[in-house]
Formats: structure tokens, sequence, C-alpha cells
């Protein structure tokens, strides 16, 4: 791919809570030579003019479910859909995502079989375009419970059954979930997803419910530290939160509705938090229009649990704890639309500079990749985006792209907000 040079008017570099002025980047084919005022410029170098827009690394979202192309038809999933319209979809997932300027996404697992691996498999291998995957496949969840799709056809219990047979990682006891963890990791799981708790999207269960048992949970936690993979977990409360931080937990999705005992018990242990604040912003906000978009049952949840999720919400953003950008959109939004959650953190007052940094640097580093992505400086991959609008004080600027680089290759940008005009 030869040099490239790029020509920043504003330079955000992920490492530094500050925009820099009038910088140069010299890149030679995927990686990032040099940084500064005034860079070399090699014979035959490549010059892009970005000085009209604001320049960060490739933003990462760390909590994003890919495996569905619309979100009014995550409803049929549970029959209607096969594995391979899921694949489908995370391909076209990662391409729109990485068209929004973000480089990287998470994949948090789904439902059923989506061949997440081999679409992350396909995206490394330059086959087809999209952002960089990094993958848990599969929920770890039991029977009933918040990763089971099956509870929609709960109904018909033979259907059910059947379809919970379908569900590789699903099932009951340490065994079980030792063996599950096992299989993850050989078939290429970057890490490990628990469904600790119920939740707000499915219709039968509450985010109070604890959906595995002591010796299930630690079973799962202990086989995949044995194997080298971190865990992550979605939960909701105090009570379950220190369970699984007591037990060696790595990371903890959403963490909604803890206290602030649980917060410091998670910062002495340095373990991070996604909180994915977009999905709940309707009731922490009440946009009664938004609200109106989610069934019944989650509306019903969401009202019931308003305060605490408040209150959830203000010990986070008051914390010190390493807080990971992610979008976790599934309702009102599409899965793509990973610029929203920057939206929201702005809208209920943490600084920009946290939201970026949480969407570079501190994601690269819960993704384990904070040797080649999440900064702008020698030696990284160039992973680097631009924006037209003021990332300081203009909260729906993520979700206009205006360039976007993955290992220093040039990919085609979008603006989310056209499809809302």
């Amino acid at each position: 791919m030869g040099y490239k040079k790029l020509l920043c008017g504003r330079l955000y570099d992920g490492i530094r809570d500050e925009m820099q002025e009038n910088r140069e980047i010299l890149i030679e084919d995927k990686t990032i030579l040099e940084v500064g005022a005034h860079t070399a410029t090699p014979q035959g170098c490549e010059v892009i003019d970005l000085t009209a827009l604001t320049v960060t690394p490739g933003m990462i979202d760390a909590h994003v479910h890919a495996a569905f192309f619309d979100w009014r038809e995550i409803p049929k999933d549970a029959v209607y859909y096969s594995d391979g319209m899921r694949a489908l979809a995370t391909a076209e997932c990662a391409r729109r995502a990485l068209a929004g300027g973000f480089t990287t996404i998470r994949h948090v697992g789904w439902f059923r079989e989506d061949y997440s691996l081999d679409v992350r498999r396909a995206i490394d291998a330059g086959f087809i375009d999209g952002a960089r995957m990094v993958v848990a496949p599969h929920f770890l969840c039991a029977p009933g419970s918040h990763g089971d799709s099956t509870q929609s056809i709960a109904t018909n219990p033979a259907l059910s059954r059947f379809m919970e047979q379908q569900y590789p990682t699903m099932g009951s006891g340490a065994e079980f979930f030792r063996d599950a963890v096992r299989h993850e990791v050989k078939i290429g799981a970057d890490f490990i997803k628990i469904m600790a708790t119920g939740g707000f999207f499915t219709p039968n269960d509450s985010p109070e419910d604890k959906q595995l048992a002591d010796d299930e949970l630690r079973a799962i936690i202990d086989t995949a530290h044995s194997l080298h993979t971190t865990v992550t977990a979605h939960a909701y409360t105090a009570e379950l939160v220190t369970t699984l931080a007591q037990m060696g937990i790595d990371g903890i999705e959403h963490a909604s509705m803890v206290d602030r005992n649980t917060i410091r018990l998670l910062e002495k242990r340095d373990i991070y938090v996604v909180p994915t604040f977009c999905p709940y912003d309707e009731i922490i906000l009440l946009d009664e229009e938004k609200l109106a978009q989610k069934s019944p049952e989650f509306q019903r949840k969401l009202r019931y649990y308003r305060e605490a999720l408040v209150e959830g919400r203000k010990a986070l953003i008051d914390s010190n704890l390493r807080l990971g950008y992610g979008t976790d959109l599934v309702v009102g939004y599409q899965n793509y639309e990973c610029g929203r959650e920057y939206s929201a953190w702005l809208r209920n007052g943490v600084s920009p500079y946290r939201a970026l940094r949480a969407a570079t640097a501190e994601n690269a580093r819960i993704l384990g990749l904070s040797d080649k992505i999440g900064t702008i400086e020698p030696g990284k991959l160039a992973d680097i985006s631009a924006w037209g609008r003021d990332l300081l004080t203009d909260d729906k600027a993520l979700l206009d792209c205006a360039f976007v680089m993955k290992e220093g290759r040039v990919h085609a940008h979008t603006c989310i907000l056209d499809n809302y005009r």
C-alpha cells in the first residue's frame, strides 16, 4: 500500500485529553510511522487532506449484537431465521459499523448460531470488508434465561423444548458449563460471555433474577482463566455483581443497578464495566416516544426499575471505574449505529474526553488489543477515523463519519443520521 500522510485539522490521539491542532500522521502500509506537526514525506507518498475535520483513532464498540439485519425482525429469530441468515446479518453489521467510523466491534453473542467466528475470519483474511471483530460466539446461559430466545414460544412447550436443543451453550450444572467453556475456546472464542441474570428485553424474566448457581458461575470463570481466556457477564444488581467480582470476573456488562459499595469493590479489583447507557436512556431521560417502540414487557420493567437505574447510572458516572463504550442496540436503533452511545454519555453529563477515551484506548485494553489499536502513535495499526462535527459539543458527532481508514486502507464512510432524514 505504500506511504500515506494524513493532514489533520484537529487530532484526538487517545493518549491525551486534548485536541491538538494541525498535526500530521505518516503511515507505511498498515502501520503508523510518525505523528507530529511536521512529518517526513517519502517519495510517492499519498497526501490526504483532513484539515477540515477532527481526526481520532478508529472507534471501538465493545457491546454489539451483530446477528440481525433490523431490530424489528428480532421476534422472528427463534423460529424463522436460519443460521446462514444470521451470518449474513453479522457481516452486514460489521460492514456498516466500519463505514460509520468504528473500525472494531466486540460481538457479545446471540441467542442462536450466527457463525460470527467465520465472519471474523473472513474479515481478517480480507475476503470481505468490515470492522475488526472480537467475538464471543454463544451466550453461556440456562434454560428460560435472558439468553434463551425460546421464551417467546414458551406457550408451545414441545417446540420450545426442541428449540432449546439447538443452543450449544445453554444448560445446567457445573460440569456442563466447564465443557461449554472448553468448546468455546476450542472453536476460537476471543472471550466468554455469561448471561448471569435476567434482563429487560426478554419477556419472562427480571433483571433481578440470578439465573446461574454459584458453582456454575465459578466453573465458567475458573475454566476460562485456566485456558487464558477472559470472562464478562451480563449482570445488573449490586448483589450479583459483587458475587461475580469476588469470583474473579474480568468485566461486567451493564451493571445498571449497582451501588457505591459494589463500585468500590470493582475499582479495587480493576474490573471493567461496559455500562451500555443508550438502551436505558428513554426511561432515565423520560423519552416517551422512544419508550413506545419497546415491547409492553420491556416498558413495564423499565418503569418499575427507573429509580434504581437512575441511581445506578449516577454511581457509575461518579466512579473511577474503567468504563468501556458499548451500545447493546436491539430496540429502536440498528446494531451498527455505534455512535448512539456517545450521545447518551454526553446527554448524561459525561465529559466528551471520558467518552472518547472509553471508545478508544480503554476499549482497546478491554479487548486485549491495546498493543495494536486504540491510540494514534508510532507502531500502532493505522485505524483512523475523522468527523465533520465538533466532538466536544455535538452529542451526535459520532453518527456523522467523514473518513475512515482501517489498517492503512481507506474505506467508504457514511452518515448514520441520513437514515433518519
